[in-house]
């Protein structure tokens, strides 16, 4: 491919997949779906977007991928085409260019990170102003590469700019061990993504004992997946800590804007648990303050907050939806089940998993309890991980909607996010995904006897409205 004046020579911008916009980010295979000639006109694209709500400059960061570098020069060439001058940040994790956002003379950034996804994908999230854009917003940027609205006129300028040591010293200086603190020894694995880029300068500046796991940025990722919601990607973490005697095991994604954590027993904390204890801190401190969970989240998480004095929210799913919830309600504190944590307590309110970090040791810290310890105060509830049923695209909010009338009849039901019905001894949810055509379940229990109920009579329901809506679809 090649750039001529304004004119990008190769496949016609009609042919732009469409399924790459997706509801919170821009995701696809590299070269299939994302070519640098796709990325350029991208960047064409996001400079249209960034003029019409007079944004002059952006900040623009990449993860450790091998095709990120490339698409960086095609990013900054669209953008820097379109007039708008950019601050490259380099390779960094994810909530370094949501502290640029708050740090650098910026009106927007574009993140360059496939996540957690395999090594032959990449993505994009677009912010404007201090926050990620989603649904109709990020359509709206295909809309323009269909037309090929762009703008031009004097060239943008690209200027380069490392964020990583003021970053640490800000959150160093807030969250070191105090004189009467304890240190922490914690194994930190970033999987070969990028969050040991500043997680552990961090951590030791704030004065733990730290042993890095996987740190080296590598696109192949070759010890395993960085993905901490899979507990099989957890298990050299897990290893490390009983092999070092740590307390605390901290585990990043690929972009690091997701946390794992694990106690010495092995014990996996998932997103909605390391809520309550968070919660239950922040809480002590701000009696009242509302707490925000999504709809996937253990009913546990919500009463616990109301226990601790404060006010439980629950929300839909996705960052970008629960980081405006935040917003909106001015909340102290917001996560998801997937690791997402968001704290505007004390810090700015986006998800930022090395942070999340930094604050689990400061308060162990401070606390008589290890990390063991206080999983034990948790209550033991019985749940299954996401169930996916495949479900046509067409069909798949008809089938939600089914299945809460049919269960609206005896039970309560929220319909915040799909439908969650609420039984007498748990409950159970099911939702349409965002981004693919299957139906997302999930089951909570006091016992395994009722989740194995519940489970039965929802997955039931689901079937029946699934197979009737199919055939009646099927019909002439």
């Amino acid at each position: 491919m090649t750039h001529t004046g304004d004119v990008v020579v190769g496949r016609s911008a009609h042919g732009i997949p469409g399924h790459v916009f997706r509801e919170y980010d821009i995701r696809g295979t590299v070269d299939k779906d994302l070519t640098r000639e796709f990325v350029y006109m991208l960047g064409r694209a996001l400079g249209r977007l960034y003029a019409s709500k007079n944004v002059k400059s952006v900040a623009v960061g990449r993860d450790a991928r091998a095709s990120s570098p490339g698409f960086r020069d095609e990013i900054v060439g669209g953008l820097t085409k379109s007039g708008i001058d950019v601050y490259d940040i380099g390779l960094v994790p994810t909530p370094i260019l949501y502290y640029a956002l708050f740090n650098l003379d910026v009106g927007g950034g574009v993140m360059i990170t496939g996540s957690h996804n395999p090594p032959n994908e990449n993505g994009f999230k677009i912010c404007l102003g201090k926050s990620t854009i989603y649904g109709r917003a990020i359509q709206e940027i295909r809309d323009i590469m269909v037309n090929e609205d762009f703008v031009s006129g004097k060239d943008g300028t690209c200027r380069s700019v490392s964020l990583n040591e003021k970053y640490i010293n800000e959150i160093c200086e807030d969250l070191h061990i105090k004189p009467d603190g304890r240190k922490i020894k914690a194994v930190v694995d970033a999987g070969n993504g990028t969050g040991n880029i500043v997680g552990p300068d961090l951590y030791r500046c704030m004065g733990h004992d730290v042993i890095e796991l996987y740190s080296e940025p590598d696109p192949a990722f070759p010890h395993h997946h960085p993905d901490p919601t899979v507990p099989e990607n957890l298990r050299d973490l897990i290893l490390k800590m009983a092999e070092t005697g740590a307390e605390a095991g901290i585990a990043f994604d690929g972009d690091s804007d997701r946390i794992g954590v694990v106690t010495a027993g092995g014990d996996i904390l998932w997103g909605d648990q390391l809520l309550i204890i968070f919660g239950r801190d922040i809480l002590m401190r701000q009696p009242g303050a509302k707490i925000i969970g999504e709809v996937k989240c253990s009913e546990a998480l919500f009463e616990e907050i109301r226990k601790a004095g404060g006010t439980p929210i629950m929300w839909k799913v996705g960052h970008s939806l629960i980081k405006a919830k935040l917003k909106e309600e001015e909340a102290a504190l917001a996560g998801e089940m997937s690791g997402h944590l968001f704290f505007a307590d004390r810090y700015y309110g986006y998800d930022d998993a090395i942070y999340a970090g930094a604050r689990l040791l400061e308060l162990l810290s401070r606390s008589e309890m290890n990390l063991q310890e206080i999983a034990r105060t948790l209550p033991k509830m019985y749940n299954t991980p996401e169930i996916r049923l495949e479900c046509p695209e067409h069909l798949k909010q008809a089938v939600v909607q089914r299945v809460a009338a049919d269960f609206s009849k005896d039970f309560l039901v929220h319909r915040i996010d799909g439908v969650r019905v609420k039984f007498p001894h748990g409950w159970g949810l099911v939702r349409a995904s965002n981004t693919q055509p299957v139906l997302v379940l999930r089951f909570e229990a006091a016992s395994p006897e009722y989740l194995d109920e519940i489970s039965a009579e929802v997955q039931t329901k689901v079937e029946e409205a699934l197979a009737e809506l199919s055939a009646a679809h099927s019909q002439p």
